[in-house]
C-alpha cells in the first residue's frame, strides 16, 4: 500500500488544463508509485483507485475546453451495479488506508465535501489540502455566482485537514485572514510553498518573427482582464504599432462569452488576433518560441503559473506587481502593468515594442531566474507532511 492517497476526483474526469488542474496532474505525475491516486464514485458512493480510463484522462496530451467533470455512461452504470449488487457500508473501497496519509491538490465540490469525511476518519497519517486562492470572495463580480455562493463552505470544511499548503505567501494570508475574521481560534498550520514548473525543453524550431508577437496564456475569464488587453491593442494598432496578439486558453462559459466576442470582432475588423484555445504542450512550447514578450492581464492569482513559465523561457512578462503576481515579478524580467488598465497595458507594451535593447536587458534578466521544479515541489511538499501532527 503506497504512503499516501492523492485525491484526483475531479482531474481524472476532465482533459481540461486550468491551473489547479496542471497543479494536480504534475503531483500525480511526480509522485507516481508513492501515492494511490484515489477519487469519489458519486455512483457507487464510495472511494475507490482510478480505472484506467480515468488514468488515461491524465495522461492525455491534447486539452478539452471544458473544465467539467465527465463520466461515460458504461462508468455510471458500472458504479450503480455495483452500488446495488455489494454495497460497502463505510464508503470506502480501497486497500487499507489506515497507515496512510492524504493529499487533497483540487478545490473540491459541495458532494465530495459530503464524502470527504468518511476518508478522512479513515486515514492515519497527516490529511493535507493545497489552497490555491480566494478570489472568489475578494473578486466575487468575476467569479460564476456557483462559485461565489459554495466557497464559504469551503473555506470552513478545510478546517478539517491536519495541515494546508497553500501556492504562495498572498494565498497563505488571505486563508489565515478569513480564518481569523471567523474567529477560528485553533486552525490547522498553513505553509506557503510555492509551486514547480516543468523545465523548459530546448526550443523547437520557430523563432521570433520580423513582426512583433504578443502572447497571452490564459483562460478566458472576467478575472484574467482579456477585455483591457483587447481594447489596449486596438488602442495601439490604431495607434500605427505593428505587431500579432496570440491568445492561448480555453474560455470559461459565463465569464469568458465577452473576451470571446471582442476577439471575433476584431478579427472581423481585420486586426492581427489568433485565438487557438487550448493546446497541447507542443503547440505551446512553439508559441513561447515563436513571441516576443508575454502580457499575463489578471486583475490578481494565487500563484501565476504563466508568469514563471513565460521567464522560464527567456520571455519577458507584463503583469501586475502586487499580490502573488508581484512575488513572482519582483526578482526580475517582468514590466508592472500597474492597476492593469487598458492605457497601462498599451504603455507598457508600446514601451517592448519600441525598445529592443529594454527587450533584449528583460530577457536576459528572465534567463536569471531560477525556479522550483515539480519533482522538487512534491518532495518539498512530502518532507513539509511528515512534520505534521493529528490536528485537533
Amino acid at each position: 500500500m503506497p504512503a499516501l492517497l492523492l485525491d484526483l476526483t475531479h482531474t481524472c474526469h476532465s482533459r481540461a488544463r486550468t491551473g489547479v488542474q496542471r497543479v494536480t496532474r504534475a503531483l500525480w505525475r511526480e509522485l507516481g508509485d508513492a501515492a494511490l491516486p484515489v477519487t469519489h464514485d458519486p455512483f457507487e458512493g464510495v472511494w475507490r483507485p482510478l480505472e484506467a480510463w480515468e488514468r488515461s484522462n491524465l495522461a492525455a496530451d491534447q486539452p478539452a475546453a471544458s473544465r467539467r467533470a465527465h463520466w461515460p455512461p458504461a462508468a455510471t452504470l458500472r458504479g450503480r451495479f455495483r452500488r446495488w449488487s455489494r454495497p460497502v457500508p463505510d464508503g470506502i473501497r480501497l486497500p487499507d488506508a489506515t497507515e496512510a496519509a492524504l493529499l487533497v491538490p483540487e478545490i473540491f465540490t459541495a458532494a465530495t465535501a459530503r464524502a470527504l469525511p468518511r476518508l478522512l476518519a479513515r486515514v492515519r497519517g497527516p490529511r493535507v489540502a493545497l489552497f490555491h486562492d480566494a478570489l472568489a470572495l475578494q473578486f466575487p463580480e468575476y467569479a460564476p455566482a456557483d462559485t461565489v455562493a459554495r466557497f464559504p463552505a469551503y473555506l470552513q470544511e478545510l478546517l478539517q485537514f491536519d495541515g494546508i499548503a497553500a501556492v504562495s505567501d498572498t494565498s497563505c494570508a488571505s486563508l489565515l485572514d478569513y480564518w481569523a475574521w471567523l474567529g477560528q481560534k485553533n486552525p490547522p498550520p498553513v505553509t506557503a510553498l510555492p509551486l514547480g514548473i516543468d523545465p523548459p525543453p530546448p526550443p523547437p524550431e520557430a523563432r521570433p518573427a520580423a513582426r512583433a508577437t504578443v502572447l497571452c496564456v490564459s483562460t478566458l475569464e472576467g478575472r484574467k482582464n482579456h477585455l483591457a488587453l483587447l481594447a489596449a491593442c486596438e488602442a495601439l494598432w490604431s495607434g500605427g504599432a505593428s505587431f500579432n496578439l496570440h491568445l492561448i486558453g480555453p474560455a470559461h462559459p459565463e465569464t469568458g462569452s465577452a473576451a470571446q466576442r471582442e476577439v471575433r470582432r476584431l478579427q472581423q475588423a481585420g486586426r492581427p488576433v489568433r485565438y487557438d484555445g487550448p493546446v497541447a504542450d507542443g503547440d505551446l512550447e512553439r508559441a513561447y518560441a515563436a513571441c516576443h514578450f508575454t502580457v499575463y492581464p489578471s486583475l490578481a492569482e494565487g500563484f501565476g503559473l504563466p508568469i514563471a513559465e513565460s521567464l522560464a523561457r527567456g520571455k519577458p512578462c507584463l503583469c501586475r506587481f502586487d499580490g502573488a503576481l508581484g512575488e513572482l515579478a519582483r526578482p526580475g524580467g517582468c514590466v508592472s502593468i500597474g492597476m492593469g488598465s487598458s492605457p497601462e497595458i498599451a504603455a507598457a507594451m508600446s514601451g517592448l515594442l519600441d525598445s529592443g535593447a529594454r527587450l533584449a536587458e528583460l530577457s536576459a534578466a528572465a534567463r536569471q531566474r531560477v525556479f522550483r521544479s515539480w519533482d522538487q515541489y512534491a518532495a518539498d511538499l512530502r518532507s513539509w507532511m511528515r512534520t505534521l501532527e493529528r490536528h485537533a
